[in-house]
């Protein structure tokens, strides 16, 4: 049965997920080093048994081949037996008949086995076989004369179990050394990340950005805390932005709103007195409310531009494949509507690029707007689309007095204006935006002296492939009419 989505992960995943890393750094210290003891400990143990295995095996061959010796000499029935001294190996002698003889005082050994009878037969020439009682004997089994001999030694694993011992108290020590050493080396390992963490934490409850972390460590350290310190350098540029455009709108703001403000404060302090259509004749009066109107839109133009300056991109918006032409004649159309005045001249082909279309057409119908600022009566603005290589260029010229070559670097700055252009409307946004959108779009807007004297605004940006006019015909069908 699988477990339910969005389950809790066990109780041991969620012990280990819980715990610090220098917790963790220690646990795999120490688990690597006791498994490391463990398996040579296993090792180890396997070729000492082996060795001493094979020790004893050549003792007993050499022992056997003496006993076997003697016997032959002797005879089975006639060779010297020495007393069992206590200790150390033990002797047997198989007679031809099955029986067998043992020196005095020696312990019994286990019963002769079948194969062992076979060695007395003649069978085979010798065997080492180990026995499986309590006692453990290795038994060497050597033909002699018409029998056999046999010489056994009690298997002794007090070695392996005095090593064993010893490896468990070095594999203990190695295991608290090893958590030792694994929880200093995790504690200087991660105090930078801990300077780090600290830093970050002042920087949260202070709220101050000024202060870099301190670059130190090497690595993936060193990349972490750069890294931090890009990122505290963006916030504070960001942070600065805001403030500088909060700072900029309501410089900006103060100058239309106080005039609002008199204009509106005057007309109420009149029609209180009752002497609106006394103190203000009709062309006076509607002189000041034109004003008052026009200060409105330049408040809400001001406010639109604001609003779309500090959403600091355009990304909203889904990038399509468009006909520039388009967005450009767009872009006239609402110029004209919004202006009567202005005349703008078109001279467009067909590109198509990747964009968005409505930061596009915003884009070209501020540069429409500044460039009919400038523009004089009898001369039109006039906007110029072609195709240059990869990219598609945009052109909008007026016949003004030109941008001063001291204000060309901070023309697409927010909020600023040229000492030539405060006397009018406008918010010094429009340029900036043209500048952010374009931008976005992978292009490039430049300021140039036109033909006429006047501003000239060039916009480049990248070219795409246009749609196919008609959709292929797959392979095999049939693109008659029907």
């Amino acid at each position: 049965m699988s477990r339910p989505a969005g389950r809790e992960p066990r109780r041991p995943t969620r012990w280990w997920r819980r715990r610090s890393l220098r917790t963790r750094l220690t646990v795999i210290a120490a688990t690597a080093i006791a498994v490391s003891v463990f398996v040579g400990f296993q090792v180890a143990s396997e070729l000492m048994d082996w060795e001493l295995r094979d020790t004893a095996e050549n003792q007993l061959r050499a022992d056997s081949r003496a006993l076997a010796t003697n016997a032959q000499r002797a005879g089975l029935t006639q060779v010297q037996l020495p007393p069992y001294p206590g200790s150390g190996r033990l002797v047997r002698v198989i007679l031809p008949d099955g029986a067998t003889r043992t020196p005095s005082g020696q312990p019994a050994l286990p019963p002769v086995s079948e194969h062992a009878e076979r060695v007395a037969q003649g069978a085979s020439a010798d065997l080492m076989e180990s026995n499986d009682s309590d006692e453990g004997y290795l038994v060497y089994t050597l033909r002699a004369g018409d029998g056999a001999v046999q010489v056994a030694q009690v298997a002794d694993d007090s070695p392996i179990n005095q090593f064993g011992f010893g490896m468990l108290l070095i594999g203990l020590l190695c295991v608290a050394g090893g958590a030792l050493v694994g929880r200093t080396v995790a504690r200087t390992g991660l105090a930078p990340i801990d300077r780090l963490t600290a830093a970050a934490v002042r920087v949260a409850h202070t709220r101050e950005l000024d202060a870099d972390i301190p670059d130190e460590g090497g690595g993936e350290i060193r990349r972490l805390i750069r890294s931090i310190n890009d990122m505290l350098a963006a916030l504070r540029d960001s942070r600065r932005a805001q403030r500088l455009l909060a700072e900029d709108a309501a410089h900006e703001l103060k100058t239309p709103l106080t005039s609002l403000r008199l204009n509106v404060e005057l007309l109420i302090r009149l029609d209180r007195r009752g002497t609106l259509d006394s103190a203000l004749p009709a062309e006076s009066r509607t002189r000041l409310l034109n004003d008052v109107g026009a200060q409105v839109a330049e408040l809400s133009t001001l406010a639109a531009e604001l609003t779309d300056l500090a959403r600091g991109d355009v990304s909203d918006e889904n990038t399509e494949l468009l006909d520039l032409a388009d967005v450009v004649v767009a872009a006239a159309t609402r110029a004209r509507s919004r202006v009567p005045d202005i005349e703008v001249a078109l001279d467009v082909t067909s590109v198509w690029v990747s964009g968005r279309p409505a930061a596009l057409q915003r884009a070209v119908l501020n540069l429409i707007d500044n460039a009919g600022k400038w523009s004089p009566a009898d001369q039109p603005v006039q906007v110029r689309l072609r195709a240059e290589g990869t990219s598609a260029v945009l052109e909008v010229d007026d016949a003004g007095p030109g941008i001063d070559a001291a204000d060309v670097p901070r023309v697409f700055d927010r909020f600023y204006r040229a000492a030539g252009a405060r006397a009018l409307p406008g918010s010094g946004l429009g340029l900036s935006i043209v500048q952010r959108v374009v931008d976005a779009h992978g292009g490039r807007v430049t300021v140039a002296r036109s033909e006429r004297s006047g501003a000239l605004l060039r916009v480049d940006l990248p070219a795409a492939d246009p749609p196919d006019p008609f959709p292929r015909p797959t392979p095999g069908e049939d693109t008659a009419a029907r």
